[in-house]
């Protein structure tokens, strides 16, 4: 069964030729030019996964992500112009899976289309138990994140890098590595968005980034998971 995308741009020549390109690679495509056209076909063929430009007419590509992660668990990733740093990691504040920067690939956009539902579709199939450390509790076949029993809503991203770095306490993970288990793959020049994602992240544990008691910093290497 084919997996469907939903491709929207308010240019017309951008989503012409993801589309075509998507579709050489067996994807169903379905496309719009606007939020309110994005919510639209959302709702009425519930696509695998968005592939969304974060400046939209009606509804921006923020507040869509934000509302189709709430309402649908739709994986999303964001297109941004290659200078809107701030947009960016605003977006994956809100949830998105992964982002592309302009100008673009189209084959390196299918590829991270392909990684984003490998990883979302390898999540729902995977089966785990619980990992304890401290008063950290993260449990694999719920998804599920709890600090002293207060459970922390956590993106996909942010779940399975936490999840990764905890399944061996300890050990070191260069942001490549920490990418290449979010993304399923590691692409070169997007390591630095491990950053933003540690950093949302710590927030939501509660973590001091000066003193953390979870997530730590290896200078010139990476980051780790290491209660003590």
């Amino acid at each position: 069964m084919s997996r469907s995308v939903l491709v929207v741009d308010d240019n017309a020549k951008i989503v012409d030729v993801l589309s075509a390109y998507l579709r050489a690679e067996g994807f169903d495509v379905q496309t719009a030019q606007d939020g309110p056209g994005a919510v639209l076909s959302v709702q009425e063929h519930r696509p695998d996964i968005a592939l969304l430009d974060i400046m939209l007419p009606g509804i921006d590509g923020i507040e869509l992500t934000r509302r189709f992660q709430r309402e649908y668990g739709l994986p999303v990733i964001l297109v941004t112009a290659k200078s809107d740093e701030v947009d960016r990691l605003i977006g994956l504040e809100v949830g998105a899976d992964d982002y592309v920067s302009k100008p673009f690939s189209p084959r390196e956009v299918v590829a991270r289309v392909k990684a984003v539902l490998r990883r979302v579709e390898g999540a729902v199939s995977s089966m785990g138990g619980v990992t304890r450390l401290g008063d950290l509790e993260i449990d694999a076949e719920r998804r599920e994140v709890r600090v002293s029993d207060r459970i922390v809503e956590l993106t996909r991203t942010e779940f399975d890098i936490l999840s990764t770095m905890a399944a061996h306490p300890g050990r070191v993970y260069t942001r490549l590595q920490l990418l290449e288990a979010a993304s399923g793959d590691a692409f070169e020049g997007y390591e630095r968005t491990i950053d933003a994602h540690v950093k949302n992240l710590r927030k939501k544990l509660g973590d001091d980034p000066k003193e953390p008691r979870y997530v730590r910093t290896v200078f010139g290497v990476g980051y780790k998971v290491d209660v003590g």
